[in-house]
């Protein structure tokens, strides 16, 4: 198990990219991509794909590691119980299914 800066930086490591070459790519200095590494820089969906892109991996797969990073932080940090889970996706069909019905949802 690895945290979503710590796949980032292993990706970029696998792909023989220094901080430097990779943020350059993505939009960020070398202490951004810092930060994003040490799991204190939230990054946006624009962000994601840029990502995804520089470091040649599929793009829901990218969003699917930062989210559940995200989402584990959280729990964590508020010290709730599994069954947040179990909430958490009764709730994202919920969204899903009201956004399809108006279109895109306004996060």
């Amino acid at each position: 198990m690895e945290s979503f800066g710590e796949y980032i930086k292993r990706l970029r490591l696998e792909k023989g990219l220094n901080q430097t070459e990779l943020a350059a790519q993505v939009k960020l200095d070398s202490g951004g991509l810092s930060k994003v590494e040490n799991g204190k820089k939230p990054l946006n969906e624009e962000r994601l794909k840029l990502f995804a892109l520089a470091l040649d991996i599929n793009e829901e797969e990218l969003v699917k590691q930062y989210l559940s990073d995200q989402f584990a932080k959280e729990t964590a940090y508020y010290n709730v119980s599994e069954n947040v889970f179990q909430l958490a996706e009764e709730k994202t069909k919920y969204y899903k299914s009201k956004s399809l019905k108006q279109g895109k949802l306004a996060i």
